[in-house]
């Protein structure tokens, strides 16, 4: 379409009939002869005197308005100009029409096959660093949903097999489990000692052990505060394992380590495994919680009076000790250390707290102590190790990409989505930490396979700007240069979503902005919006322009 330029009287302006053949507008908005801003848009109708007036109140300084003679001392020539506009009814104005076309998107949408699902809310996983004051009632809370970490799993169930791997020699009389949790552990323990105490502080959880055990005779349950409360005597095995880190403090850990020397009897065992955690040891594998971990709950074990380390599986997530109490003329022998793979796949709940390979920088330090006004916006197409030649620049391999992700997370950065970004520049507030965008355009199925997995490894998300109209069909645009790559479906759309990946227009059909009508461009906006709005559950506001191409109309 073509251009209609103007001059605007910017005091009082009124309503301007668009020629055929016009969609865009470029106008002087004047003031005494003066231009004193420019705007250039685009026009689906008539432009009426609210319209103009909107305009004029966005784009000129309020102080370019005398006050209104006449009009009270409180009113601004701006207010003025703003309570005489007239409302948006009007069926042939711009926004008339803007309406009309928004109408028949909603009724396409309604219309389309695919179901609107509600999402399901993302299941929190309970981390290490969370804290209440009432161990009591942050311990209810977690176990409020049941299986809060996942026991089932294979990678818990092979650090099931480890801590039975490393029970004493010999027949174990009387055992106590502190801290059982819903008794995943207890009825694995229970055929492998003669009686066992197993307890917990939550009440919820003592309930469930309790039911799951209920065909184990030689284990009796109770609620128990470990930190707190007595604990029995005389045990030959005492268990106490993923709880440690949860404590105030060490000073809090070396009291309680005296405690447990104190409950075994002569030659009794603790046994008890924990995750490294990076605090410990920042350069080596550990998990990103803001606690001491494995190494240092071994360490003041081992410190504990009465207490050595005699043997210790190690993995590069956590490790597993087996401390004995001295008896007396006991003398200390070195302890066996065993290094050990993990062959359990490690699921995201568990991946996505772990640095791999140490952190440079953790995410809480420079959170605390770092401001910018800047931030990185890593843009990307594809994760594939195959595809067209000519596409070759717009595709990065899953290990490049892997190694990419890896770096960031090591690095102590934290991805943000782009509503976020808007709300850090419209408060004119500097950015906290390390903050990154990342963006994928056009929404490959390859998104989801390859990138998608890589990015809740490492604790990060991105923003995926989707082609609606061709969402589970494959990339036609691209067709001259190679076979099309697929598209994620809706379906693919709503699940990561619902995982925690965010979603934008990138039109409904990827043609470039500066070839479509104003009134194409806006029932693409519209009909795209309202598509991944079905898909998502969520307000969309974001956009990115096809080849990157866009105009003023835009704003």
């Amino acid at each position: 379409g073509r251009t209609l330029g103007l001059r605007v009287d910017a005091r009082n302006p009124t309503s301007t009939e668009i020629p055929d053949g016009i969609d865009q507008i470029y106008a002087y908005l004047m003031m005494e002869g003066q231009i004193e801003a420019r705007a250039q848009f685009g026009a689906l109708g008539r432009v009426t005197r609210r319209h103009w007036i909107e305009l004029i109140l966005n784009l000129v300084p309020p102080q370019q308005f005398a006050p209104q003679k006449g009009a009270g001392a409180d009113m601004s020539a701006a207010e003025a100009l703003s309570s005489t506009a007239e409302s948006r009814s009007d069926r042939d104005s711009h926004f008339g029409k803007l309406a009309r076309l928004a109408t028949e998107a909603q009724e396409l949408v309604r219309s389309s096959a695919e179901p609107a699902e509600p999402l399901a809310p993302p299941r929190r996983k309970p981390a290490a660093d969370d804290h209440d004051n009432d161990r009591t009632s942050f311990w209810n809370r977690h176990f409020a949903t049941e299986d809060p970490w996942n026991y089932g799993s294979s990678y818990e169930q092979e650090k099931y097999e480890r801590q039975l791997e490393i029970l004493p020699a010999g027949p174990i009389g009387r055992a106590l489990e502190l801290a059982c949790a819903e008794g995943h552990f207890t009825r694995q323990l229970a055929p492998c000692v003669g009686h066992l105490t197993a307890t917990d502080i939550s009440a919820v959880a003592i309930g469930r052990a309790r039911a799951r055990c209920s065909d184990q005779p030689n284990v009796e349950f109770g609620i128990l505060d470990f930190s707190a409360d007595a604990l029995p005597g005389e045990m030959d095995l005492i268990f106490c394992s993923e709880v440690l880190y949860y404590l105030d403090d060490l000073a809090e850990l070396r009291r309680i380590a005296k405690k447990f020397a104190e409950a075994l009897a002569p030659g009794g065992s603790f046994i008890s495994a924990h995750a490294f955690v990076l605090r410990d040891n920042p350069e080596r594998t550990g998990f990103d919680w803001n606690t001491f971990g494995a190494q240092a709950i071994s360490e003041t074990l081992a410190a504990a009076e009465g207490l050595v380390l005699e043997q210790s599986i190690e993995t590069e997530l956590y490790r597993i000790d087996r401390f004995r109490r001295l008896s007396p003329g006991d003398v200390a022998t070195e302890p066996v250390i065993e290094h050990a793979p993990i062959r359990a796949p490690v699921g995201i709940g568990v991946a996505r707290n772990v640095v791999w390979g140490g952190a440079r920088a953790l995410r809480r330090d420079v959170a605390r102590n770092e401001r910018r006004q800047r931030i990185p916006v890593l843009m990307y197409h594809s994760v594939a190790d195959d595809g067209p030649a000519a596409l070759a620049r717009f595709r990065c391999t899953p290990a490049a990409f892997a190694s990419q992700m890896a770096w960031l997370r090591a690095n102590g950065f934290h991805a943000i989505n782009s509503e976020q970004l808007e709300r850090f520049i419209a408060d004119r507030q500097p950015f906290v930490g390390r903050p990154v965008l990342i963006t994928f355009d056009d929404g490959f199925q390859n998104f989801a396979d390859h990138a998608w997995p890589i990015l809740r490894r490492n604790d990060l998300t991105a923003e995926v700007f989707l082609v609606t109209d061709l969402v589970g069909e494959s990339a036609l645009w691209d067709a001259v240069r190679g076979p099309p790559t697929p598209l994620m479906n809706a379906g693919t759309v709503r699940r990561l979503a619902g995982e925690g990946a965010f979603f934008g227009s990138h039109l409904a059909t990827h043609r470039a902005i500066d070839g479509l009508s104003t009134s194409d461009l806006a029932a693409e906006l519209l009909r795209s919006r309202m598509f991944i709005e079905r898909w998502t559950g969520r307000p969309i506001t974001t956009f990115a322009a096809p080849y990157s191409v866009t105009d003023q109309r835009l704003g």
